[in-house]
Parts: structure tokens; C-alpha cells; sequence
């Protein structure tokens, strides 16, 4: 029953830092993540919710443990099926919203679309401007990406997360520079593509309000889930 498999699956995942001595930053971590799902993790500074987004993003195979993403295992893949796997089934939001800058709004979004090559290019910038449009900047579209306001950038890199139309959306901190109105409009569009396009989210945050809105929260203290 594919229905039935969690978008992502962590299953014991330890993780050491050696420089020069061997610190363990993550301890026998294990969590679920359902089909539609809006989590966050939250916990204190340092206590290793960053390090283990980097881990369940595919960007760090350095670990312990195992790690499913729709079921897959991503342990031992080659760089090439991660890159694959981030491409089509991960959607990244920052603190920083990290778009280019010479480039307009639009291809911004469009950008991972014409990585992936699924789709011709007329189809994915029609796809980015059905997203800026839904997220209420398709008036922004052809400004390049230091014209607009923090807000409207943050919401462009929603947009560019979602164009593959990934099964996760992963956020770290991503109203961490906003203001509580703008922080409001990402927290609302986050939950409409957990409850409308059924993907799920897990988003990092130390915002608390954001955290008690979510469905759940996943709290870390010291390097595990507690």
C-alpha cells in the first residue's frame, strides 16, 4: 500500500563531529514524518535540530543509522541519485531566502524546474507563475530579486521550493527574519500546502507560536529527540 509509506522515515541516526576531539552531536535519532504532515522541531541552540535538517536533506551522508525518503533508502546512494532524490522530492526554505539576484522572480522559481528537465521550459514558467500567482506576487514576476520587499522574497522561495512539486518541504528557520505579519503569511501558506496539495513540512523553528500551530512538534534537547 503506497499510501500507507511516510514521506520520511529516520531511524537511529547518530552523528559525531571530530575536530580534533569526537563530539556527538546527534544521538540515536528516530522520527516519522506522514504524507500531509506539518511538523516542527524546535529545542535550544546547539542542540543539533540544524545539523540533523542537513542530515534528512541528503546533503550529509556522514552519519549512523538509516534514513527513508518515501520509503527509499538513501543510505550508500551514489551523489548522483541523492542529487535526484533532493531534486524531485525535497523543497528547501531558508532563513535566508538565497535567490539570485540577477535573475528576475520568475526564473528564480523556475530554476530547480530546469535542473530536474522534466518538464519543457514553457511548462515550468508557466508552473512558476501559477505559484507566484497562488502566493500572491505574480505582479512581482518580472522584477529582478532585489526589488522586492523581505517578505515578498521569502514567498518567492516557497514558490522555487515548490516548483518540482516535491513530497516534503523542509524549512530551517524560514520566518526567522521575518516580521510577525509576514511571519503570519508563511505560516498560513505552509499550512495550505500541508493541507491542500497534501505535502508534508518540517520546519526548524524557535519560534513558539509558529511550533504550537503546527500539527506537531518535534522537541530536541542535547542531541536527541525528547
Amino acid at each position: 500500500m503506497s499510501s500507507e509509506v511516510n514521506a520520511l522515515e529516520v531511524v537511529k541516526v547518530s552523528k559525531s563531529f571530530h575536530d580534533p576531539v569526537t563530539v556527538k552531536v546527534l544521538k540515536e535519532v528516530s522520527l516519522e514524518l506522514k504524507r500531509g504532515e506539518f511538523v516542527s522541531i524546535t529545542g535550544k541552540s546547539g542542540c543539533g535540530k540544524s545539523t540533523l535538517l542537513y542530515i534528512l536533506s541528503t546533503m550529509d551522508t556522514d552519519y549512523e543509522g538509516e534514513l527513508l525518503i518515501d520509503g527509499e533508502a538513501t543510505r550508500g546512494k551514489s551523489g548522483s541519485r541523492l542529487a535526484r532524490i533532493r531534486n524531485e522530492k525535497i523543497g528547501f526554505v531558508f532563513q535566508f531566502h538565497y535567490l539570485l539576484t540577477e535573475f528576475s522572480v520568475l526564473h528564480n522559481v523556475m530554476l530547480p524546474g530546469l535542473k530536474l528537465g522534466r518538464k519543457s521550459k514553457a511548462e515550468v514558467e508557466h508552473r512558476a507563475m501559477e505559484l507566484l500567482k497562488e502566493l500572491d506576487i505574480g505582479e512581482q514576476a518580472l522584477k529582478s530579486a532585489n526589488q522586492i520587499s523581505g517578505g515578498q522574497k521569502q514567498r518567492v522561495a516557497i514558490a522555487r521550493a515548490l516548483i518540482n512539486d516535491p513530497l516534503i518541504i523542509m524549512g530551517d528557520e524560514p520566518t526567522g527574519n521575518l516580521d510577525s505579519k509576514n511571519s503570519e503569511i508563511v505560516f498560513e501558506i505552509f499550512q495550505r500546502i500541508a493541507s491542500e496539495h497534501k505535502r508534508s513540512l518540517l520546519v526548524v523553528t524557535h519560534d513558539d507560536d509558529f511550533a504550537k500551530r503546527t500539527d506537531r512538534i518535534i522537541e530536541m534537547d542535547d542531541g536527541r529527540v525528547v
